[in-house]
Parts: C-alpha cells; sequence; structure tokens
C-alpha cells in the first residue's frame, strides 16, 4: 500500500505562504526537504508549482490542476484531481508538498506527517489544515536553534496516522 506523506515549513499559527511565497529562509530546512524527497514522486498544485525556481532534480512533479495541461519532460506530468494524481505516483513514499488547497484535501488520505515548526508568528494568507489530534501521533521532534543562516528557531517534528 502506498504511503502519503504531506511534508511542509508552517508557523506556529500554521502558518505557509503569502503571495505565493514561503515566509522564511531556512537553509536546513531546504536539505532536509531534499533528502527526504529524492527519489520520490511529489504531488502539488498549480501555483505550488509555478513557485518553484525550476523542476527539482531527481524527483518526479505530479501536478494538479483544471487546467488542460501537457509536459514535455517524464519529470512532470499535470493530472485532474488528487485522485488521479495518486493513482498516477510509483513512488513509496509519495510527498504532498503544497498547497494550501491540495493539503487540505490530502490530509484525509495521509499517512505520515513530517513538519518544520517554524518558532514565531507570520502574516499569512495560506494555512496549514488544523491536525486531527485524535488521528495523528508525534512520534518524533528534534530541535534546531536559530544561528547566523537561520533567523528563526524551528522543530523538525514527524507524525504517524494512528487512526482513520
Amino acid at each position: 500500500m502506498k504511503q502519503i506523506t504531506l511534508i511542509a515549513a508552517i508557523g506556529e499559527n500554521r502558518e505557509l505562504g503569502k503571495n505565493n511565497d514561503l515566509l522564511w529562509h531556512l537553509p536546513d530546512d531546504f536539505k532536509r526537504f531534499k533528502a527526504l524527497t529524492q527519489e520520490h514522486d511529489m504531488i502539488m498544485g498549480y501555483k505550488t508549482f509555478r513557485s518553484l525556481p525550476k523542476l527539482l532534480p531527481n524527483r518526479k512533479h505530479i501536478v494538479i490542476s483544471t487546467k488542460k495541461l501537457t509536459s514535455d519532460t517524464d519529470q512532470l506530468i499535470y493530472c485532474g484531481s488528487l485522485e488521479e494524481a495518486v493513482n498516477y505516483s510509483k513512488t513509496n513514499p509519495t510527498f504532498v508538498i503544497g498547497g494550501g488547497q491540495i493539503y487540505n484535501l490530502s490530509l484525509a488520505i495521509a499517512d505520515k506527517l513530517e513538519l518544520t515548526r517554524v518558532h514565531g508568528s507570520f502574516d499569512a494568507e495560506v494555512f496549514f489544515p488544523e491536525i486531527p489530534k485524535n488521528e495523528f501521533e508525534l512520534v518524533k521532534s528534534e530541535f534546531h536553534p536559530k544561528d547566523d543562516k537561520h533567523a528563526y528557531s524551528f522543530t523538525y517534528e514527524t507524525y504517524i496516522r494512528t487512526s482513520r
């Protein structure tokens, strides 16, 4: 059975972004994202895809879009729904990388959450969904202090689904 993992960096109040951009720059979180998603399929919404600087190497980008779009590379596929995207994905786990609407749709089918909890409150327009405490258990937590490369302290959190 395919494992669906949501991966996101969120503020203390579940903030994700504003103006189709991240609210912080955390190099160590980017490294973690790369390490976890490398060689795996990533499902995302069209706005999230457009916010990427380029296709990320060694990962398939499965973009959910209501527009009928085509791609000239096998590293990028467009799907019309979350169900179609999940069915198309071939890797285990498959990562959902955003945005807000896609996280809201996919939380119900998620098996695992890999979150970076950025310690601060931010002005945002997009938020991560509320994590149902009765369905997910925090199984790992690792604190990273603020330093010369990171303007905010943050904590890596791993949640596993305990029930549906």
